[in-house]
C-alpha cells in the first residue's frame, strides 16, 4: 500500500500506476447476498446447476458487484494522509470486458488521471482496471471520480 502525505503529493503522482493490490476471492455466497441486495436473481449468478452448463461452465459474479468492490480494491492500494473523509462523486465511464466467475480471485490496478483542486479538498479520478486470476481479458475497466476532504474528524 503507498502512502501520500498528502493532496500536494498525491498530485504530483497523475500519471503513476499503483498496484496491482492483493487477490479477493469471489464466492457464491456474496454473489448471493448481491443479488439478494439488488433484486438481480438471474440464474447466470445464482443457479450454479443451471449455469455449469451455460456459457462460462458456472456462475458468474454480477458486473455492478464487481463496480461495488471498487472502494474496497482500491482502499488496498494507497491512502492519502490528511484527509478526513472520501465520497464516491461519479464515473465517467465503465467497461466489464470479462466475466469475473465464482470461485475465482480479483485484484485492482489504478492509474490516477488527475487531481483537482475544489472547495475543501480535491477530485480525484482514477482508472481502475480489475483483473481476475483467469487471465485474459480485465472484468472492469473504470474511471472514478472521487472527492477528498481535508481537515480533521470529530
Amino acid at each position: 500500500m503507498r502512502t501520500f502525505t498528502g493532496i500536494s503529493e498525491l498530485a504530483t503522482a497523475v500519471g503513476q500506476t499503483l498496484g496491482p493490490g492483493p487477490w479477493l476471492r469471489i464466492d457464491q455466497s456474496r454473489v448471493d447476498l448481491f443479488a439478494d441486495a439488488t433484486d438481480d436473481h438471474q440464474w447466470i449468478h445464482t443457479d450454479p446447476e443451471r449455469a455449469a452448463a451455460g456459457p462460462y461452465g458456472g456462475t458468474i459474479a454480477h458486473g455492478f458487484l464487481t463496480l461495488s468492490l471498487l472502494p474496497a480494491l482500491v482502499g488496498r492500494l494507497y491512502r492519502v494522509d490528511g484527509v478526513r473523509m472520501g465520497v464516491n462523486y461519479g464515473l465517467n465511464r465503465v467497461r466489464f470486458p470479462a466475466p469475473v466467475v465464482v470461485g475465482g480471485s480479483i485484484r485492482a490496478t489504478a492509474v490516477i488521471q488527475d487531481v483537482s483542486g475544489i472547495d475543501g479538498g480535491a477530485q480525484l479520478v482514477t482508472r481502475v482496471q480489475v483483473d481476475s486470476d483467469a487471465g485474459g481479458k480485465p472484468c472492469c475497466v473504470a474511471d472514478t471520480v472521487s472527492r477528498l476532504y481535508l481537515g480533521s474528524t470529530r
